[in-house]
Protein backbone atom coordinates (compact mmCIF):
# COMPACT_ATOMS: atom_id res chain seq x y z
CA UNK A 1 0.00 0.00 0.00
CA UNK A 2 1.43 3.40 -0.81
CA UNK A 3 2.36 6.22 1.28
CA UNK A 4 -0.66 8.54 -0.53
CA UNK A 5 -3.74 5.39 0.24
CA UNK A 6 -2.18 5.17 4.21
CA UNK A 7 -2.54 9.33 4.29
CA UNK A 8 -6.37 9.08 3.12
CA UNK A 9 -6.96 5.70 5.63
CA UNK A 10 -5.83 8.00 8.43
CA UNK A 11 -7.53 11.32 7.38
CA UNK A 12 -10.49 9.27 7.01
CA UNK A 13 -10.26 7.69 10.65
CA UNK A 14 -9.49 10.41 11.79
CA UNK A 15 -12.87 12.12 10.66
CA UNK A 16 -14.75 9.26 12.26
CA UNK A 17 -13.29 9.55 15.04
CA UNK A 18 -14.06 13.68 15.35
CA UNK A 19 -17.50 12.80 14.39
CA UNK A 20 -18.23 10.96 17.80
CA UNK A 21 -17.99 13.91 20.27
CA UNK A 22 -20.47 15.55 17.50
CA UNK A 23 -23.45 12.42 17.69
CA UNK A 24 -23.06 12.52 21.11
CA UNK A 25 -23.61 16.28 21.32
CA UNK A 26 -26.55 15.43 19.03
CA UNK A 27 -28.06 12.76 20.98
CA UNK A 28 -27.59 14.66 24.44
CA UNK A 29 -29.58 17.38 22.93
CA UNK A 30 -32.43 15.42 21.65
CA UNK A 31 -32.69 13.53 24.85
CA UNK A 32 -32.60 17.23 26.46
CA UNK A 33 -35.58 18.36 23.95
CA UNK A 34 -37.80 15.01 24.42
CA UNK A 35 -37.72 15.53 28.05
CA UNK A 36 -38.65 19.24 27.87
CA UNK A 37 -41.41 18.03 25.66
CA UNK A 38 -42.72 15.34 27.93
CA UNK A 39 -42.39 17.53 31.13
CA UNK A 40 -44.16 20.68 29.30
CA UNK A 41 -47.42 17.91 28.65
CA UNK A 42 -46.95 16.63 31.90
CA UNK A 43 -47.28 20.37 33.38
CA UNK A 44 -49.87 20.99 31.13
CA UNK A 45 -51.74 17.83 31.70
CA UNK A 46 -51.76 18.48 35.40
CA UNK A 47 -52.77 22.22 34.63
CA UNK A 48 -55.89 20.73 32.82
CA UNK A 49 -57.03 18.46 35.85
CA UNK A 50 -56.57 20.65 38.50
CA UNK A 51 -59.96 22.15 37.92
CA UNK A 52 -61.55 19.46 36.76
CA UNK A 53 -60.99 17.44 40.35
CA UNK A 54 -62.06 21.16 42.13
CA UNK A 55 -65.41 21.02 40.75
CA UNK A 56 -65.83 17.80 41.94
CA UNK A 57 -64.83 18.76 45.67
CA UNK A 58 -68.14 20.05 47.67
CA UNK A 59 -68.51 23.89 47.76
CA UNK A 60 -67.37 25.55 51.26
CA UNK A 61 -70.16 27.89 50.69
CA UNK A 62 -72.29 24.52 51.00
CA UNK A 63 -70.36 23.02 53.31
CA UNK A 64 -72.31 22.26 56.81
CA UNK A 65 -75.60 23.76 55.48
CA UNK A 66 -77.63 20.74 56.15
CA UNK A 67 -77.70 22.26 59.81
CA UNK A 68 -77.63 25.36 60.74
CA UNK A 69 -77.19 27.06 64.28
CA UNK A 70 -78.53 30.60 64.53
CA UNK A 71 -78.27 32.94 67.84
CA UNK A 72 -81.67 34.29 68.10
CA UNK A 73 -80.64 36.30 71.87
CA UNK A 74 -81.32 39.65 70.21
CA UNK A 75 -84.63 39.24 68.44
CA UNK A 76 -86.65 41.71 70.65
CA UNK A 77 -90.48 41.13 70.55
CA UNK A 78 -91.98 42.19 67.43
CA UNK A 79 -89.04 41.42 65.42
CA UNK A 80 -87.60 39.23 63.13
CA UNK A 81 -84.62 38.01 61.10
CA UNK A 82 -83.75 36.42 58.01
CA UNK A 83 -81.35 33.48 57.29
CA UNK A 84 -80.33 31.00 55.01
CA UNK A 85 -80.78 27.37 55.09
CA UNK A 86 -80.48 25.04 51.84
CA UNK A 87 -80.49 27.90 49.68
CA UNK A 88 -83.82 28.80 51.16
CA UNK A 89 -84.89 32.03 53.59
CA UNK A 90 -86.31 31.00 56.85
CA UNK A 91 -87.58 33.81 58.64
CA UNK A 92 -87.43 33.66 62.50
CA UNK A 93 -89.67 35.68 64.42
CA UNK A 94 -89.92 36.76 67.80
CA UNK A 95 -94.01 37.44 67.77
CA UNK A 96 -95.08 40.28 70.53
CA UNK A 97 -98.09 39.32 73.25
CA UNK A 98 -100.70 40.90 70.44
CA UNK A 99 -99.41 39.08 66.94
CA UNK A 100 -99.63 35.83 68.89
CA UNK A 101 -103.28 36.73 69.85
CA UNK A 102 -104.02 38.00 66.57
CA UNK A 103 -103.30 34.41 65.42
CA UNK A 104 -104.72 32.49 67.75
CA UNK A 105 -108.27 34.12 67.18
CA UNK A 106 -108.03 32.22 63.54
CA UNK A 107 -109.61 28.52 63.67
CA UNK A 108 -108.26 25.76 61.36
CA UNK A 109 -111.75 25.92 59.94
CA UNK A 110 -111.54 29.07 58.80
CA UNK A 111 -108.06 28.83 57.00
CA UNK A 112 -107.27 27.54 53.45
CA UNK A 113 -104.84 24.90 54.75
CA UNK A 114 -105.86 23.64 57.82
CA UNK A 115 -102.52 21.36 58.07
CA UNK A 116 -99.65 22.83 59.80
CA UNK A 117 -97.27 22.02 57.40
CA UNK A 118 -94.78 21.73 60.28
CA UNK A 119 -91.80 19.18 59.54
CA UNK A 120 -91.77 18.75 63.42
CA UNK A 121 -94.98 17.19 63.91
CA UNK A 122 -96.79 14.50 62.32
CA UNK A 123 -97.96 15.34 58.58
CA UNK A 124 -101.62 14.82 59.83
CA UNK A 125 -101.34 17.48 62.88
CA UNK A 126 -103.86 20.52 62.29
CA UNK A 127 -102.89 24.27 61.91
CA UNK A 128 -103.69 25.47 65.19
CA UNK A 129 -101.14 28.27 66.20
CA UNK A 130 -99.58 26.25 69.07
CA UNK A 131 -98.57 23.80 65.83
CA UNK A 132 -97.47 26.37 64.27
CA UNK A 133 -95.42 28.01 66.61
CA UNK A 134 -92.30 27.14 68.73
CA UNK A 135 -94.22 24.83 70.99
CA UNK A 136 -94.73 24.73 74.42
CA UNK A 137 -92.50 27.80 76.45
CA UNK A 138 -91.57 28.89 73.16
CA UNK A 139 -95.25 29.74 71.91
CA UNK A 140 -93.58 33.39 70.53
CA UNK A 141 -91.15 31.86 68.01
CA UNK A 142 -92.57 31.45 64.69
CA UNK A 143 -90.12 29.87 62.08
CA UNK A 144 -91.06 29.17 58.29
CA UNK A 145 -89.35 29.20 55.02
CA UNK A 146 -90.18 32.08 53.62
CA UNK A 147 -91.61 31.27 49.95
CA UNK A 148 -95.38 32.02 48.79
CA UNK A 149 -96.53 28.41 47.89
CA UNK A 150 -98.69 29.99 44.66
CA UNK A 151 -95.49 30.09 42.72
CA UNK A 152 -92.34 30.70 45.08
CA UNK A 153 -92.33 34.09 45.51
CA UNK A 154 -90.89 35.58 48.64
CA UNK A 155 -93.03 37.30 51.01
CA UNK A 156 -93.19 40.64 52.73
CA UNK A 157 -93.87 41.15 55.83
CA UNK A 158 -97.31 43.26 56.83
CA UNK A 159 -99.18 44.92 59.80
CA UNK A 160 -101.48 41.51 59.81
CA UNK A 161 -98.67 39.08 58.60
CA UNK A 162 -97.05 38.30 55.34
CA UNK A 163 -97.96 39.39 51.93
CA UNK A 164 -96.73 38.56 48.57
CA UNK A 165 -96.25 41.04 46.40
CA UNK A 166 -96.48 38.33 42.94
CA UNK A 167 -100.07 37.75 43.23
CA UNK A 168 -101.48 38.95 46.29
CA UNK A 169 -101.48 36.04 48.60
CA UNK A 170 -101.75 37.03 52.01
CA UNK A 171 -100.66 34.79 55.28
CA UNK A 172 -101.11 35.45 59.22
CA UNK A 173 -98.84 35.99 62.35
CA UNK A 174 -98.73 32.21 61.77
CA UNK A 175 -97.80 32.49 58.77
CA UNK A 176 -101.07 30.39 57.78
CA UNK A 177 -102.23 31.54 54.02
CA UNK A 178 -105.65 33.35 54.47
CA UNK A 179 -106.19 35.08 51.07
CA UNK A 180 -105.10 34.73 47.34
CA UNK A 181 -104.23 31.95 45.14
CA UNK A 182 -101.51 30.08 47.49
CA UNK A 183 -104.13 27.67 49.14
CA UNK A 184 -100.83 25.89 51.20
CA UNK A 185 -99.70 27.34 54.55
CA UNK A 186 -95.67 28.21 54.32
CA UNK A 187 -93.66 25.49 55.28
CA UNK A 188 -92.01 25.09 59.01
CA UNK A 189 -88.42 23.66 58.47
CA UNK A 190 -87.54 20.87 61.34
CA UNK A 191 -85.52 22.72 63.88
CA UNK A 192 -84.96 22.37 67.69
CA UNK A 193 -83.89 24.77 70.58
CA UNK A 194 -80.82 24.17 71.79
CA UNK A 195 -81.41 26.81 74.55
CA UNK A 196 -83.30 30.03 74.92
CA UNK A 197 -80.89 31.88 72.93
CA UNK A 198 -79.97 29.58 69.74
CA UNK A 199 -81.45 27.37 67.58
CA UNK A 200 -80.89 24.41 65.66
CA UNK A 201 -82.37 24.11 61.85
CA UNK A 202 -82.08 20.85 60.38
Amino acid sequence: MSSEQDDRQKAAGAGRGAACPADYGSLERRDFLLSSLGLVGACSAAALAVPFIAQLRPDKSQAGAAVLEVDISAIAAGEQITVTWRGQPVIIRNRSRAEMAAAQKTAPSELKDRLARNANLPAGAPADDAARSGGKEHENWLVFINICTHLGCPTQKVAEGWFCPCHGSRYDMAARVVKGPANRNMAIPPYRFLSDKVIEIG
